[in-house]
């Protein structure tokens, strides 16, 4: 595929055949039944190719429609195992994986943006790519002076393509909300379509990267590659290795889950406080674990500018929800606007709903898993539960949202890696307003 499609007509289609096919999968599996086949059996044949259908149609649209799949991917710890088993493997496929575009569309694509005599800036250049993202596939190259490099290339049309899978994505939210219970699928589609707009000029991406770089500059636990060079549609940084963190997931030691971990915890939250910004695209494709025990962390097109770093009001949300002190909890959450005026909610519901939240900090060193993760999205997303309904009625200011999606992205991660973390230190070091 040289481009990805473009025309609002051809990737609707491919979008509004998700829910098509799953519903035809559904009448199908009822004739199987019919015929003889146990429920169990069809349901897990109808899963699981709904998750291929998932995988195919998201990771060949790529533009919006893969970054969000990506974006779902984190999410999956939160899914009961019965029902996310069959879309765990599709889903973390798009963390890392889409078809590759043909080597002429690459080199045109280096041609506008370095110019004709682009070659003589490499003393090699792999055609092939080493790794494919929604919007841009990634080529290992030399640089002129010898440095290993990691070449960004943007695909051509993936401007249009992300603006009008954004737009349809919002009118399949529906569909979407059935694979993350207790999460509004809505508002978290608006606010990834204004964040990764803000992707598609490299230009923003490598400002972004040269911050970071210098503020983690010989750091002990993670690295971030330099910037070589910057257009529009091209990125060249220098190339790192290491193992990926969806890697990790699946096969990793306990020490390296652990170590995993504690290195996204810690780089979550004091990234603010060093550079000012938070990286908002968490996901395991994003972070690899080197050799030399550092995180390793890529991708920085989407961030959130926290120049004072992280609000102060979270940390003493967090602190009063862990002490326990519900009537200044509520005061603050009021003058904070997480409750809107004129909704009325009783301050030991309130302390209820979010103490689960703040468990990973009670113990010097927590123990995240997926089946915790379920547990707090089985009582949040329960209509019928107290603690559903007290967060339907509680806000979210826009100036929090970025932040809560990164934070519970982050968290999902610690899930999938089945990590120990000692959250309650990093917190206490990193987020203002805890130790107050």
């Amino acid at each position: 595929m040289s481009e990805i499609p473009r025309k609002a007509v051809q990737r609707t289609a491919k979008l509004a055949s998700l829910p098509i096919g799953v519903a035809g999968r559904v009448v199908g599996g009822w004739g199987k039944r019919l015929a003889g086949r146990s429920s169990e059996e069809v349901s897990a044949e109808v899963s699981a190719k709904t998750a291929e259908q998932v995988f195919a149609v998201l990771g060949q649209l790529k533009g919006g429609a893969m970054k969000f799949g990506q974006a779902l991917s984190v999410f999956e710890a939160a899914v009961p195992d019965e029902l996310a088993e069959p879309y765990r493997e599709a889903l973390t496929k798009l963390q890392t994986a889409a078809p590759p575009m043909p080597a002429r569309t690459t080199h045109r694509v280096l041609t506008e943006q370095l110019g004709s005599g682009w070659v003589k800036r490499f003393a090699s250049f792999d055609d092939e790519p080493a790794a494919s993202a929604s919007i841009g596939q990634v080529h290992r190259a030399v640089w002129h002076d010898g440095r290993d490099v990691a070449v960004k290339v943007q695909y051509p049309g993936a401007d249009e393509a992300l603006q009008a899978d954004l737009k349809q994505l919002l009118r399949f939210s529906r569909l979407l909300q059935a694979i993350m219970p207790g999460t509004e699928v809505k508002p978290l589609l608006e606010e990834l379509r204004d964040r990764y707009l803000e992707e598609l000029d490299y230009r923003t991406e490598a400002a972004s990267q040269r911050v970071f770089a210098k503020a983690f500059e010989g750091d002990d636990h993670v690295l971030v590659p330099k910037v070589v060079a910057s257009s529009p549609k091209v990125m060249v940084s220098e190339w790192t290795d290491g193992v990926p963190l969806s890697k990790i997931i699946r096969s990793g030691e306990r020490e390296e889950r652990d170590l995993a971990g504690r290195l996204l915890s810690e780089f979550h939250f004091s990234a603010p406080s060093r550079s000012g910004l938070l990286h908002a695209d968490p996901h395991p494709g994003n972070f690899m674990l080197g050799a030399d025990g550092r995180l390793r962390v890529l991708d920085f097109g989407a961030v959130a500018r926290l120049p004072d770093g992280l609000p102060k009001t979270l940390g003493l949300m967090t602190r009063l929800a862990l002490d326990g002190r519900s009537t200044d909890l509520l005061d603050l959450l009021k003058a904070e606007r997480f409750i809107r005026p004129g909704t009325e909610l009783q301050e030991d519901d309130v302390l209820n709903y979010l103490a689960p939240f703040v468990e990973p900090l009670r113990t010097e060193t927590f123990h995240f898993t997926r089946k915790w993760l379920q547990k707090q999205a089985e009582r949040v997303g329960d209509l019928r539960s107290p603690d559903s309904h007290t967060g339907r009625s509680l806000n979210l200011p826009p100036q929090y949202l970025l932040i809560h999606r990164v934070t519970l992205g982050a968290t999902g991660i610690l899930c999938q890696l089945d990590a120990h973390v000692p959250a309650r230190e990093i917190v206490e070091r990193w987020q203002p307003g805890f130790a107050d």
